[in-house]
């Protein structure tokens, strides 16, 4: 039995590859199509050589071919990588996401100031408010939401949207969650430069079925770098939140962080800051604050910075066992830690509300590169 090229070609509309807006044909990345008796051969050609993509494009073609055209063909692909070009390597294009009403990015100056504790309590109490709501962990090299939300060894599923492959949101706790973290190993190091990066990025963000969201929360690395640039790059950002310890040292990181977003050419409006780690209190002593490092700093920076304080967060033990158990410590009821969380995340929704009402429309940035140099446009 020969099969008609055609059947195929039309079969092969109906897939996308990762990062890719258009089908496989519509971009130009199926190269020709040989059919042989039983045997159907496709050469298609992508721009990333990261193996678990490849892999999903070859089991989309071989499943697409042998549902749509016939259970008893014998499908080969040929993959061909060729890398985008020095200049547009770190390029994704920026657009909104449909059905999206507020993206908030959650950012911190340094590392270890509890800032995925916080992306993950702040999004289960936006779900017991009542709000739709979506984490995307964008800390590409040390992922930690699939721990937080108890989802370490769940893998995204492939749904069909509007004759599309794309992937299912991981849900716990009322939370739709992404992450890299679902596509590595547990000893596996992520170590990829940043157009790899910025490529799955561009992944999890198009070529998710989100749905209806009020609120996705990007969990950012910490820091000021390429990763940062690539997601303003990708979205139009509603508003940041930056989280630190009162500690001085997390303070002048918390600063820089605040200084990125307020940079004249990005221009994403800051909501606040939020303090974690203000001060232990034993259980013993109940009415003892100890400011193990430091008062008041973060508020401090914020009325400083003439931004928003949105609240603080205590040293408290049960924080930390929930977050590795993955049951947020927000969602035990009746403790000062669900009060903390509650008042935190009605700030962010006021100054949101706020900033929706007030500014226009974040608009993502735009990069180029002149003359070896970093340029940021609007």
């Amino acid at each position: 039995m020969k099969f008609n090229k055609q059947d195929i070609l039309k079969a092969l509309e109906t897939i996308s590859l990762a990062g890719e807006g258009a089908n496989m044909v519509e971009s130009g990345a199926v190269l020709n199509v040989i059919t042989f008796a039983d045997e159907v051969i496709v050469d298609i050609k992508m721009t990333t050589p990261a193996m678990h993509i490849k892999k999903r494009a070859e089991k989309d073609i071989i499943k697409t071919i042998q549902e749509r055209v016939s259970k008893d063909a014998q499908v080969k692909v040929n993959i061909k990588v060729e890398a985008p070009t020095k200049e547009n390597a770190n390029l994704i294009k920026g657009k909104a996401i449909p059905g999206i009403k507020n993206i908030v990015a959650v950012a911190s100056g340094k590392g270890g100031v509890g800032k995925s504790t916080v992306t993950a309590n702040l999004a289960v109490t936006l779900a017991k408010m009542g709000f739709k709501v979506g984490v995307l962990d964008a800390d590409i090299y040390g992922p930690s939401i699939p721990l937080m939300f108890d989802v370490f060894n769940e893998r995204p599923l492939s749904v069909n949207v509007d004759g599309k492959s794309k992937m299912k949101p991981v849900e716990s706790h009322g939370v739709k969650v992404l992450s890299i973290g679902f596509f590595t190993k547990p000893n596996q190091a992520v170590i990829w430069r940043g157009p790899m990066a910025a490529k799955a990025l561009n992944q999890l963000i198009f070529d998710a079925a989100w749905g209806e969201l009020d609120f996705m929360l990007l969990d950012l690395p910490p820091g000021t770098g390429d990763i940062h640039l690539s997601i303003m790059q990708s979205l139009p950002i509603t508003g940041a939140v930056v989280v630190s310890t009162p500690q001085t040292v997390a303070l002048a990181d918390a600063r820089k962080g605040v200084a990125m977003f307020q940079q004249e050419n990005i221009q994403v409006p800051v909501l606040g800051v939020i303090e974690n780690m203000s001060y232990f209190t034993p259980a013993e002593l109940p009415d003892n604050k100890y400011y193990i490092f430091g008062n008041g700093g973060a508020k401090n920076l914020a009325e400083d910075l003439e931004i928003p304080f949105l609240g603080e967060v205590p040293l408290v033990q049960s924080i930390r066992e929930a977050g590795d158990i993955g049951r947020p410590a927000a969602l035990q009821t009746a403790t000062p830690i669900e009060a903390a969380f509650e008042e935190i995340t009605k700030n962010v929704v006021s100054e949101t509300v706020k900033r929706n009402d007030s500014l226009p429309p974040t608009e993502a940035i735009k990069i180029t590169t002149m003359a070896g140099c970093s340029a940021v446009k609007k």
